[in-house]
């Protein structure tokens, strides 16, 4: 069923573009955002627009937003390279690689970790949306590290409320450009979508309340290996607040990053791996704990990094 909106725009819209204003007011791409208007479904002040039409604040904006795309089912198939740290009848570890993620989405047509299991024979619980069944928290598809499913309806309901209670041990490793000052520290910025709707993420006052904890683990000459604890979980938080630091992860161009030194490791995507997750067994209750050891495309990158210091 579409879902028709109307509202004011913001005075902070003020002579932003149509399909600019409509991406940032509800969290769309550009280009959907431009499908919505090219179907005659915006009206400002009453008339239809082009999406290169400016906005100004205090003009009424109607916007019938038609439901969003359902998300394919998972592909039941082997994920090369994705390994098992442990299993039994309730959850699932996973060493996650590169290039895989947690589950399908529209936008995503590569593999995933549910297909992976799937494909491999494993049983996952059935709670949750139909094409993320078992997820309990994911990682971006070119983050690598320890990642836990459910396979039991009760270990998927536990889990989801200590992730959401904060009861989890989510630990990260980021390889990050230049030196953090002070070497130890927190962010603590709004996160929402980038202003450009192209998918990425920024600071955006009003955003997510966003809390990143990160502390030195190593100093090279060109980059500083960190370890970062995050209090909340936004999607591409760590790639975010370290770009607003001004400290864009190595390898991460999409936030800043200089592809000159990503070239001189040999990095094709952001240096940032999930080292460590903890929890309380959803059934058992004694708290168990998992490492996941460095890709090989990360720990060249760090030999190379460390031999020139």
């Amino acid at each position: 069923m579409a879902d028709v909106r109307s509202l004011p725009v913001p005075d902070g819209l003020e002579g932003e573009r149509v399909d600019a204003a409509l991406a940032r007011l509800f969290g769309l791409s550009r280009a959907r955002a431009a499908d919505i208007i090219a179907a005659g479904d915006v009206l400002v002040d009453g008339r239809e627009v082009a999406k290169s039409d400016r906005v100004h604040g205090g003009a009424w904006l109607e916007v019938t937003l038609p439901p969003p795309p359902a998300a394919p089912a998972p592909v039941a198939e082997p994920v090369p390279g994705m390994s098992v740290l442990y299993e039994d009848d309730d959850i699932v570890v996973v060493n996650k690689p590169i290039g895989v993620a947690a589950h399908p989405t529209t936008g995503w047509t590569g593999p995933t970790v549910l297909g992976g299991l799937l494909g491999a024979g494993h049983t996952i619980a059935t709670s949750g949306a139909a094409e993320r069944q078992g997820i309990v928290h994911r990682l971006d598809a070119n983050t690598t590290g320890a990642m836990v499913v459910a396979k039991s309806e009760v270990a998927y309901s536990r889990l989801k409320r200590a992730f959401k209670e904060r009861r989890v041990d989510k630990r990260y490793q980021a390889l990050v450009q230049g030196h953090p000052d002070p070497f130890r520290g927190t962010v603590d910025a709004p996160i929402d979508r980038h202003p450009s709707g192209d998918g990425r993420f920024a600071v955006v006052a009003g955003g997510k309340p966003s809390v990143t904890h990160y502390d030195t683990v190593e100093a090279y000459r060109a980059a500083t290996l960190l370890d970062i604890d995050l209090e909340t979980g936004r999607t591409h938080q760590i790639r975010v607040h370290m770009s607003a630091i001004k400290h864009p992860c190595v390898g991460d161009m999409a936030y800043g990053a200089d592809p000159t030194l990503a070239a001189r490791l040999g990095l094709t995507r952001q240096w940032l791996h999930a080292v460590r997750l903890g929890f309380d067994h959803p059934t058992g209750g004694d708290w168990i704990e998992f490492e996941s050891p460095y890709p090989d495309d990360l720990a060249r990158a760090l030999e190379i990094v460390a031999g020139e210091s």
